[in-house]
């Protein structure tokens, strides 16, 4: 069942504790505000025609696209919202499958580390293993995204 959450202070995230996000379905105008955006115009994603004679057979979202959707689904969730100071990157990122427009994609997301920093008592860093799919279960991305959240002390 995927809904929003309260958002977590450092000390609410355990290792193990499962989330899952809403769906959204990906759509011909994020393709293009994403070539907007980046600059990417690259015809693998933008000319229909041009695609049809790929592996794919038709257009494939960009990478940095799936990634995008990827943390907005943590971001969307409610989880880190007033809590994350930052996005500290990731270990890992794979895209094993592509992303076509029509799709609607969900993500899992798994605390798999919670430490304490010795340089700082206002924050902790909180791992999340997240796993992104398709309508029919398809893997788009898997990866781990670290982020910097604050603990309750650190609200005072």
């Amino acid at each position: 069942m995927a809904y929003s959450y309260e958002p977590h202070h450092f000390e609410d995230f355990v290792v193990g504790k499962e989330f899952q996000s809403v769906g959204r379905t990906v759509t011909e105008a994020d393709f293009m505000m994403h070539s907007a955006l980046s600059g990417d115009w690259t015809e693998l994603h933008t000319n229909k025609e041009y695609a049809k004679d790929t592996q794919f057979g038709k257009r494939i979202a960009h990478g940095p696209m799936t990634f995008v959707q990827s943390t907005g689904f943590v971001y969307r969730s409610g989880l880190v919202e007033r809590t994350a100071i930052a996005f500290l990157g990731m270990n890992y990122m794979d895209l094993p499958n592509p992303v076509f427009i029509g799709d609607t994609l969900s993500q899992t997301m798994v605390v798999t580390g919670q430490s304490e920093l010795s340089t700082r008592d206002d924050a902790g860093l909180v791992t999340l293993e997240v796993e992104m799919t398709k309508q029919d279960g398809t893997v788009v991305l898997k990866g781990d995204m670290k982020f910097l959240i604050k603990t309750k002390a650190g609200e005072e």
